[in-house]
């Protein structure tokens, strides 16, 4: 799986804000310790032990009790639950209110659904994009607070921070309905970030298919990317936030009906 080292320039914003939502939020409470499994790459204060779990709702649902959480690998999923042709669609960064309203269009236009990997502060600052991606049937992902593509670097306090914070956010935001998954920002895993989501019923998601439509590098080569690395694996990274997503929408808009004349069918990872 291909990781993002760059750290795209408007994530410094997003980032200024979710200090702010991090100082309130650790102030408001002190989490009870929880030993972990130490992270890779970590930094020196790395041992500090992680927040324990919140009993929070089981993923896909606005249950409560901690009992109904489904238990799922902290392996990294890549595999679609639609079979050897199925297709996981996959929307990083957002919800973003120019973007993501024309992707969900896309999406209903041609019966295909996708998972929204979310970043804490655009969820929190979108409610209402965040409600109708659920109504229309998609699910959610935790993309963590603040994007930070070398999270992995930080200690498992700040880790558990991201994760959590996040996916308070983001549940928040939807009404209720929690994140199944949790992808790293530029795939920054960590074994102690993997087992803490898995812990909280979100499975760590990767990709196969990296299209590269962050770089805006033209409609023609992020189909051309789809269709040469399709057969690397069925999960495909996608944009909807950070920027112009001009050339995603375009690509979508060819890629869509083409993978199902193709006998594809569109799914979500597996849990």
């Amino acid at each position: 799986m291909a990781r993002h080292s760059e750290r795209r320039g408007w994530y410094g914003k997003v980032v200024g804000a979710a200090l702010g939502v991090v100082l309130l939020a650790t102030g408001a409470s002190v989490w009870t310790a929880q030993a972990g499994p130490p992270a890779d790459k970590a930094a020196p204060n790395s041992a500090a032990p992680a927040p324990a779990p919140d009993a929070p709702a089981a993923p896909g649902s606005t249950a409560s009790p901690e009992s109904a959480v489904k238990k799922v690998p902290d392996t990294i999923v890549h595999a679609s639950d639609a079979g050897r042709r199925g297709v996981n669609l996959t929307i990083d960064d957002g919800p973003d209110p120019v973007w993501t309203p024309r992707v969900l269009d896309l999406l209903r236009r041609y019966g295909a659904k996708a998972t929204f990997c979310m970043v804490g502060t655009q969820a929190q600052a979108h409610p209402d994009l965040v409600k109708k991606v659920v109504a229309a049937g998609h699910r959610l992902c935790d993309h963590s607070v603040s994007h930070n593509t070398a999270m992995d670097k930080g200690s498992q306090a700040y880790q558990a921070q991201q994760i959590r914070d996040a996916e308070r956010m983001i549940t928040k935001a939807s009404g209720g309905v929690r994140p199944m998954y949790y992808r790293a920002p530029g795939g920054a895993f960590t074994p102690y970030s993997r087992k803490l989501a898995a812990s909280l019923g979100m499975r760590p998601l990767g990709w196969n298919v990296d299209t590269k439509d962050f770089e805006r590098p033209g409609t023609d080569a992020i189909v051309a990317t789809v269709e040469r690395e399709l057969p690397n694996g069925p999960t495909l990274l996608f944009h909807d936030a950070g920027g112009d997503r001009t050339q995603t929408v375009q690509a979508l808009t060819r890629l869509l009906p083409r993978l199902k004349q193709q006998g594809y069918s569109f799914g979500f990872p597996v849990r």
